[in-house]
């Protein structure tokens, strides 16, 4: 889901540079939800490819499909080696097809960058875009978000007493394959708590079918004011209730991807993962990481079980302080603890 909603960022842009083009989406599902009733696209497309089953006739599908709708101009926002075949035998078939951008330099694209010696959130898409010549205007991510959607956030927000910036919203889930993503129950407790003695009023917690335990124990440990939301937000509904966050803490994961698009500031701690990679795009969003030599290891366990040093490493007054700066509760610059990286 990071990647689906990191690359509407460079939709917008597309969007921007060619404002009369009938645009369709190609996704996978269930992302195509994400984008019902979104006015940027004439149709999208969810054929799927990488699937269990069927894969051969999904993908003969899928470039039929691709081949009879007859496009000028094809941008492949994540350019893995199935696309790139795909598109291939697509661009053989297709004497219309005027240009197709990529990530990777060679056939079948004809606009791609060159690879720079150091990564950054989207920096494939952003250097293909470049190499397209598509103007870079977009700040960060965006999600279409339906009037019923916003309406039935702001009735939960009044329920529950989030006013816009008296609240500081956390993220504390994963999915479980990625359970080392995780900051911890512990921590997130302590923080809200920690938020509330400082003069947050609220602290609300969002998160999907896998952290039901995760957020309900937080909000049980985090005492009063700490609210626990998961469960009563559809995703695109993550946006409107960020939007009235006065910050985000949250961990590597696709909600806070989600969340990014409100533009407001949002911390994320990362411990297997790159921050270069998989921090959510825009200048508002800052990543913390321990600076040990096992950082960045991807792995779905770890050597270091039980203390997870990584992830423990992240210490929640370092937090603390980076959210109470944000909310206006704490004077001058904001400084992570000695022994983590700031991204």
């Amino acid at each position: 889901m990071g990647d689906v909603v990191g690359a509407t960022t460079f939709i917008d842009d597309i969007r921007a540079a060619y404002p009369s083009a009938d645009i369709h989406l190609n996704t996978l599902k269930p992302w195509d939800r994400l984008f019902e009733g979104d006015p940027r696209f004439a149709k999208i497309l969810a054929i799927d490819v990488r699937g269990s089953k069927g894969k051969f006739v999904a993908a003969l599908q899928w470039m039929k499909t691709v081949w009879a709708a007859h496009y000028d101009l094809i941008f492949d926002l994540q350019s893995t080696d199935r696309s790139r075949i795909m598109l291939g035998l697509v661009r053989l078939l297709s004497p219309q097809l005027k240009a197709v951008v990529g990530h990777n330099p060679g056939y079948p694209y004809t606009h791609a960058p060159q690879r720079p010696p150091e990564p950054y959130p989207g920096w494939h898409s952003d250097l293909a875009l470049k190499a397209a010549g598509v103007p870079r205007i977009a700040e960060h991510g965006h999600l279409h978000v339906s009037q019923t959607s916003r309406d039935r956030v702001a009735g939960l927000m009044a329920q529950y007493g989030l006013a816009a910036g008296n609240y500081v919203l956390l993220l504390p889930g994963s999915q479980k394959a990625g359970w080392l993503k995780r900051w911890g129950v512990a921590h997130y407790a302590v923080l809200a708590r920690a938020l509330r003695e400082a003069g947050v009023d609220r602290i609300a917690i969002i998160g999907g079918p896998d952290e039901v335990e995760d957020c309900a124990a937080i909000a049980e440990q985090g005492g009063e004011g700490v609210i626990n939301l998961n469960g009563q937000t559809s995703i695109p509904e993550i946006v409107p209730l960020a939007e009235g966050a006065c910050c985000i803490v949250g961990n590597d994961t696709g909600a806070a991807h989600v969340a990014s698009c409100a533009g407001r500031p949002l911390l994320v701690i990362c411990g297997a993962t790159d921050p270069r990679r998989v921090r959510p795009i825009g200048a508002h969003v800052q990543a913390l990481q321990w600076s040990g030599p096992c950082i960045n290891c991807y792995r779905k366990t770890c050597n270091y079980l039980p203390e997870l040093a990584c992830m423990q490493a992240v210490s929640v007054a370092t937090v603390a302080d980076w959210a109470l700066h944000q909310c206006g509760l704490r004077q001058g610059t904001w400084q992570a603890d000695g022994k983590l990286r700031v991204f």
